[in-house]
């Protein structure tokens, strides 16, 4: 469904920020983007939702350059949740999840029942429809990114594209975000990428794992395959116990200390 195909990067002609990166991620798959600060994962989403243009190689969905679609089209086709979201009006929850419907919405066309319906579904969907008439502003971290999520749905677009969904979050909503995140995979077929540094988040929720340093495509695959000593310690300069947990039903990772 979606083919990141030989992409590379650069914001200067100094240095490459990507460097011949190719994965697909399949429909209704979830697969995980994991490095270290600066290693390009940002970057990365950028290009696939169509706001950078690849120095070299490219992107595809269903086939098709993204760089080719409108972005009215793509807005229709790839849904963004961004890290942190802020906003300069104080608008209501229900206001936030709307502007989800706004690629469905014709030139100065106001939302209609349907609409309505979708934004009131998506919120089910995130179990933040109590929070309909809050002020966003209002909510906890972890209740803005349900609701961000949420928009995301109502915007009924192909794939979900997260970049970092548990960061600055506690570890109970920690915990709720992933619980949604395969939830919604699991009912409701999303596709998404999710690019983070939780590795146990990644190892709960994806079906597979791209691993970047410094740009470069280090290893991919299945988290019992990727998740390894050896993988950390070149990603994260970091030593790591990998075990499987009988009663989280996945593998954790339990970080040492700094490699010697």
């Amino acid at each position: 469904m979606l083919q990141v195909d030989n992409v590379s990067f650069s914001y200067t002609s100094s240095r490459r920020v990507l460097q011949d990166v190719s994965f697909s991620v399949m429909r209704g798959s979830i697969v995980g983007v994991l490095g270290p600060n600066g290693s390009g994962k940002t970057t990365l989403l950028r290009l696939i939702a169509g706001a950078l243009r690849p120095s070299n190689g490219r992107v595809t969905l269903e086939g098709a350059d993204v760089l080719t679609l409108s972005r009215r089209d793509l807005a229709r086709r790839v849904a963004v949740v961004p890290q942190e979201t802020r906003t300069t009006f104080d608008f209501s929850v229900l206001d936030i999840v709307l502007m989800g419907r706004y690629p469905h919405l014709g030139p100065f066309e106001l939302e209609g029942a349907s609409d309505l319906a979708i934004a009131h579904d998506a919120l089910r969907a995130t179990g933040t429809d109590d929070l309909a008439s809050r002020a966003f502003a209002t909510l906890s971290g972890g209740e803005k990114q349900r609701v961000v999520i949420a928009s995301a749905l109502a915007q009924a677009s192909d794939a979900l594209l997260l970049d970092e969904p548990t960061a600055s979050l506690d570890v109970g909503y920690q915990l709720d975000v992933a619980s949604l995140l395969a939830r919604l995979n699991r009912d409701r077929g999303c596709t998404m990428l999710v690019c983070t540094h939780d590795l146990n988040l990644a190892a709960s929720i994806c079906a597979e794992l791209v691993l970047i340093r410094r740009g470069r495509l280090i290893d991919r695959g299945a988290p019992e395959t990727v998740l390894t000593t050896a993988n950390i310690r070149s990603l994260y300069d970091v030593d790591a116990e990998i075990a499987y947990h009988p009663r989280a039903r996945r593998l954790t990772v339990v970080p040492i200390g700094r490699a010697q």
